[in-house]
């Protein structure tokens, strides 16, 4: 109850900052808004009882930040109040945007995105995640609360786990400080790096902070005795000022110690002044200019250290005059000199820019988020590329996906999950069957998009297919895919030629070409090498071959031909004692029963029916026993005669297997486009890890059906395929 009490009265007292900048800050009808989406937030988290882990808290210090240390208004405020609600799916985007606009519902929707990233490595990834951020950002309100989100974050680090402060502090030194900076929130940035430096370089940090503290004094003495004849010479001139003493952070001090390998006595810019005049926007740059000459009078300027921000300011908008000159005690200051719209533009980056032209409050907000955009998506800060750089960024579609391990890849959109193997490694874009994208299955045609997680399935009998280059858009993935193809082919080359050479040995055929040319012209091959890809894919029967190859061998073996009139009576005395089944029978009406789909090559028997003529089933047919014993008088035997017509007999097959990604792509693979048969409909059922499939399709024959079968069997995942009765 105690720690609930005292969360309770941080919220209180977060919540009367917020109020008390909004009063400062916003018109009454912003203020208004910002307050209802307040008491929005308080009554979800009192509903839900989470006032232990200071989440509440930690929303309004968000929003605060956003108003009075960026500069944000009250969109964005309101904003990021809100923008944990949908993560933990206490309110939808629908009800936000019903409530509080379309803007505010997609930011929140894009910070929901962009708080699931987790880069593995922020030191080597920076840039990449920075372009992500944006890629996934439609608004750039949404990293700005993102900055304004790990400020806090990083001020209640002390509450979390050792393992997760290190984590945080290191994302913050490498993508979010740098981020801060390239914005001019250079408050924002100091303050991140001095709070990461707190946990990951803790003995430093805490040796700085003494040492500052134990300097204090003197540093101010330095400061009374440099400014007193500045000062008296600014009155004499007229001019309204202020002058602080600005101490270096402590992360800056800490990294020119490491730089020069020095100690912090021998840091010579420790410490610095800024004068800060109160002029007219006409005036400001003369009066700048006239103060520097008034320091560099009374004491001398090292000309190398001198920093003209003010002719040409900075691409993030900071402007200000610095130097270094030699003061009391020989001691080197650097002073710097703005106007108080420099220093405010320095403090809270380009936000405050707007306020002196005269645009107020949300108009003004959405220029310089306009602008925010151009900086974050421009790599070179230099004014002349900028514009040229931007369109660049702008027409480049990239997406930026992770890795399980949080390593970032960057793809061109459109690429698929087989894109993204490949882009790991040939190997695994070669056994790639499928991956799991956020925690579901998906297939390896499917598309990825900014942030997902890919984790890709492999097996080692899986090979590129012919039909991967119609979907995968990496030149990486194409040109892998091509040369395994390439490589596929050789090697089936190889061993169909192997196989044929030593069956015709086996055959005693010795003139092999021939033999190649002969088999080539009757299956209308199109290159030589067709038929050893065919025999090394099991998609030709040998036995026909030899059959084709020896019958001319054979042919003065056989009887004499009979002659049409004895040919025809002995077919005469044959179809007296067996039912001819053929394309040419055209005075019986037969059907084939449906109870066990008989096909082309089946041992087959007809039964006359009484209505519905003779019906021809299959010898092993469940229910011939019955036929036999019942109506014996109307089994009539049956013979299949001719050649049968391509896919014209219905069959059903079942097939049994492991459940896993890809699998019935793979099977369907076989079936419709390496054996070109057609499948008249497909059921699936899965159970404990286990599927089982009954296809109906059409087959040519019981050899046709035979490979297919067999070429199914072969499939990996697939324990059993076998033909139902």
């Amino acid at each position: 109850m105690e720690n609930k009490e005292l969360t309770f009265k941080a919220f209180e007292a977060s919540k009367a900052s917020l109020t008390k900048s909004l009063e400062e800050l916003q018109p009454p009808s912003n203020a208004n808004q910002v307050h209802d989406a307040l008491e929005l937030v308080k009554s979800i988290y009192e509903k839900h009882d989470e006032w232990n882990d200071s989440t509440a808290t930690h929303l309004v210090n968000v929003a605060q930040i956003c108003l009075s240390d960026i500069g944000l208004g009250a969109t964005s405020a309101i904003a990021a109040l809100l923008h944990e609600t949908v993560e933990r799916k206490w309110l939808t985007p629908v009800e936000i945007e019903k409530r509080f606009g379309e803007a505010i519902a997609q930011i929140v929707i894009n910070f929901t995105q962009i708080s699931g990233l987790d880069p593995k490595d922020p030191k080597t990834q920076a840039e990449l995640f920075r372009q992500m951020l944006i890629s996934i950002s439609s608004d750039a309100r949404v990293i700005l609360i993102k900055l304004a989100d790990r400020l806090d974050t990083m001020r209640s680090l002390s509450r979390v786990q050792p393992e997760l402060r290190l984590k945080r502090s290191w994302e913050t030194f490498h993508l979010y400080a740098p981020l801060a900076h390239r914005l001019g929130l250079y408050r924002l940035k100091s303050e991140m790096e001095d709070l990461a430096m707190k946990y990951i370089y803790p003995k430093e940090y805490k040796y700085i902070i003494k040492r500052l503290q134990e300097t204090t004094a003197s540093r101010n003495r330095f400061l009374q005795s440099f400014m007193v004849p500045i000062d008296e010479e600014l009155r004499k001139r007229g001019f309204r000022f202020t002058i602080k003493g600005r101490t270096k952070s402590v992360y800056s001090i800490f990294r020119k110690m490491q730089n020069q390998e020095v100690d912090f006595d021998e840091v010579h810019d420790i410490f610095a002044i800024r004068i800060i005049l109160d002029s007219r926007p006409e005036n400001e740059k003369s009066d700048c200019w006239q103060v520097y000459s008034i320091i560099t009078d009374k004491y001398t300027p090292n000309t190398e250290r001198l920093r003209d921000w003010i002719s040409v300011p900075k691409s993030n908008g900071y402007e200000s005059l610095h130097t270094t000159v030699l003061g009391p005690e020989n001691k080197w200051i650097e002073v710097q000199i703005r106007t108080t719209r420099m220093d405010e533009i320095a403090e809270k980056g380009l936000a405050a820019h707007w306020k002196y032209k005269g645009i107020r409050q949300e108009q003004g907000i959405d220029e310089w988020v306009a602008r925010v955009r151009e900086i974050l998506e421009s790599p070179d800060t230099s004014p002349e590329d900028k514009v040229e750089q931007f369109q660049m960024n702008l027409n480049s579609s990239d997406i930026y996906v992770f890795t399980p391990k949080g390593d970032i890849r960057k793809l061109p959109a459109k690429s698929t999950v087989l894109d993204f193997a490949f882009d790991i490694h040939t190997d695994i874009g070669s056994q790639c069957v499928g991956a799991i994208v956020n925690g579901k299955n998906t297939t390896i045609k499917q598309e990825l998009q900014n942030g997902d997680v890919v984790e890709i399935l492999t097996s080692k009998k899986q090979k590129p297919k012919k039909d991967w280059l119609t979907f995968v858009v990496t030149s990486k993935a194409k040109s892998r895919i091509k040369q395994q193809l390439r490589d596929i082919e050789n090697r089936e080359i190889q061993e169909g030629k192997e196989i044929l050479l030593r069956r015709l040995k086996n055959w005693k055929i010795d003139d092999t070409e021939a033999a190649v040319q002969k088999i080539n012209k009757h299956l209308k091959l199109k290159k030589p090498t067709d038929i050893f890809i065919l025999i090394a894919e099991g998609k030709v029967d040998l036995s026909a071959i030899k059959t084709l190859l020896t019958a001319d061998e054979e042919k003065p073996a056989l009887k004499e031909p009979q002659s049409k009139a004895e040919t025809e009576q002995a077919e005469t005395k044959e179809s007296a004692d067996y039912l001819v089944i053929d394309e040419k029978l055209v005075n019986v009406d037969y059907r084939l029963a449906k109870c066990c789909n008989p096909i082309f090559g089946d041992d087959i028997f007809g039964f006359v029916t009484v209505n519905e003529g003779i019906k021809i089933h299959r010898s092993s047919c469940p229910n011939a026993g019955q036929l036999n014993q019942r109506w014996p008088y109307r089994v009539v035997k049956a013979r299949w005669k001719g050649s049968s017509k391509a896919g014209a007999f219905q069959t059903t097959i079942r097939i049994t297997g492991v459940d896993e990604i890809g699998i019935l792509n793979r099977i369907s693979e076989v079936i419709s486009k390496d054996l070109r048969v057609n499948m008249r409909n497909l059921n699936v059922s899965s159970r404990d890890g286990l599927f089982e499939a009954q296809i109906q399709l059409y087959v040519e024959d019981t050899k046709h059906l035979e490979m297919l079968l067999y070429r199914l069997n072969r499939v990996q995942g697939v324990n059993k395929a076998v033909r139902m009765k």
